[in-house]
């Protein structure tokens, strides 16, 4: 909200517009953050990743390019460019690049 009052929303043309994958590397770059949500873009070269973990709040991933090995609790899954997926909150999960991919992380407050 603007200081007269007026609703403004955000608008990424192409979040992957600028964003190279790092060689033998990851690349995290907050896109967009307020007090209900995080959104997070990820770059990942093949075979790098998201070692197991759990958040405190709930997330979603969403693939852009590539394919990705994602694990939630003892399911895995390969996902790609129309995958959606969702974490509840201290799920644990995993991430693993299965070639250079690019996905958004959306993370919730609670």
């Amino acid at each position: 909200m603007t200081s007269s009052g007026e609703l403004r929303g955000t608008v990424f043309a192409d979040v992957t517009d600028n964003v190279e994958i790092p060689e033998q590397g990851t690349l995290s770059r907050v896109l967009y953050r307020d007090d209900q949500v995080r959104v997070v873009l990820f770059a990942f070269d093949r075979d790098q990743e998201l070692t197991d973990h759990s958040a405190d709040r709930p997330a979603l991933i969403q693939v852009l390019s590539g394919r990705l090995e994602v694990k939630l609790g003892s399911d895995s899954s390969t996902i790609d460019s129309k995958s959606w997926v969702h974490m509840p909150a201290r799920l644990n999960h995993a991430v693993r690049a299965l070639e250079p991919s690019i996905m958004v992380l959306t993370l919730f407050s609670t």
